[in-house]
């Protein structure tokens, strides 16, 4: 009877722990549902978007009152409050200066068994280009010192000069509108060496030589000058003194003159209208294009006694220091064919090819 009671008793226990077992198992499944439900739930309103009531978010705005009386801001005031600042070491320079400066080479030699033919040459050119001007609002003035001289020597034969000119010239001008200057100016003009006239089987002839001849010229007119790289000067006024110091050069004609001045005279006076117009621009990159003209038209003489100069410098840079440079001059000066009759009037022409050093600064 004990060991059936017993028996009894077990399996009411076994069965009793089964339940349990059971009904936790199932509570564990209902928290897993309820957990996937909220997760759904969440990830629902994440994607949905949420309506908002505006009629009921107006419920709670404020206007403001019809009759409220305006508010009238002040106006903003900005005055200017001055800080002591201590001075600074800096200078205005009312100068501003360029130079140029060139030197060029050329030399050839040949042996004597050289079938080619030739001549052994040497020859050398320097230039030097000077300016200086002050520009203080209304007046500005200008000095420019333009020095030229070259040389060749050639095998069995006496040096020769290639190149040989002076110009200095300072003009001073104020300025009456934008684009226009009242100017006076004083240039002089002449040549370092002697000058010759080398014919077939005769001795040289000394045809010119420093201040033989030599010019002065005083101008004043007006001046247009719109840009940095373009002047015109119209000289309404203009006078210029020849001057021949040296009797010792060629004289022809009747009465004996050179270059317009009478033989035992030094200088020979004109008054006359001029016009110059210069050009400086670098047309191209390393490329610079310098020109300047010169008309002089005497009074109280005929049209063929106009006097033109053209000066026309191409200089194409290789580097900082080496150029190429291509002058050139064209000339026509009756005066200087006065009384000659080995040569006709014409225009005068020079060109000259260099391959040298040339240096600009700044």
């Amino acid at each position: 009877m004990s060991a059936f009671v017993f028996m009894c008793a077990t399996a009411f226990a076994q069965q009793t722990d089964s339940l349990r077992r059971a009904d936790s198992l199932q509570r564990i499944a209902l928290n897993l549902q309820r957990t996937t439900d909220s997760l759904r739930r969440a990830d629902s309103l994440r994607r949905d978007s949420i309506k908002i009531d505006t009629n009921l978010i107006n419920r709670y705005r404020i206007s403001p009152r019809r009759n409220a009386v305006p508010r009238q801001l002040r106006p903003i005031i900005v005055t200017p409050e001055y800080m002591p600042v201590s001075m600074m070491d800096y200078k205005i320079s009312y100068w501003h200066k360029t130079a140029i400066i060139g030197i060029n080479f050329n030399q050839s030699s040949f042996s004597n068994n050289w079938t080619g033919g030739g001549v052994n040459s040497f020859a050398i050119n320097g230039n030097i280009d000077y300016k200086l001007e002050y520009n203080k609002q209304p007046f500005v003035f200008t000095t420019q010192l333009v020095l030229l001289y070259g040389r060749s020597k050639n095998k069995e034969q006496l040096p020769r000069k290639t190149n040989d000119r002076i110009f200095w010239d300072n003009k001073l001008a104020t300025q009456l509108s934008k684009s226009w200057f009242f100017f006076g100016s004083l240039s002089f003009e002449s040549q370092f060496d002697k000058g010759f006239r080398y014919d077939a089987n005769k001795p040289p002839v000394l045809i010119s030589q420093f201040m033989a001849p030599g010019y002065i010229t005083e101008s004043f007119g007006f001046e247009y000058k719109p840009n940095n790289w373009f002047d015109l000067r119209i000289g309404t006024g203009t006078a210029r003194q020849t001057f021949v110091l040296n009797d010792g050069i060629e004289y022809s004609g009747n009465p004996p003159k050179a270059y317009n001045v009478q033989l035992g005279r030094s200088v020979y006076n004109e008054l006359a209208f001029q016009a110059v117009a210069l050009f400086d621009k670098e047309v191209m990159q390393n490329l610079r294009l310098t020109s300047r003209y010169q008309i002089f038209v005497p009074y109280g003489r005929g049209a063929q006694n106009i006097d033109h100069r053209l000066d026309l410098t191409i200089a194409a840079k290789v580097n900082r220091l080496v150029a190429v440079t291509v002058t050139g001059v064209a000339i026509y000066d009756r005066d200087a064919f006065v009384n000659r009759t080995d040569t006709q009037p014409g225009i005068q022409a020079s060109e000259n090819l260099a391959l040298g050093i040339i240096y600009r600064f700044p």
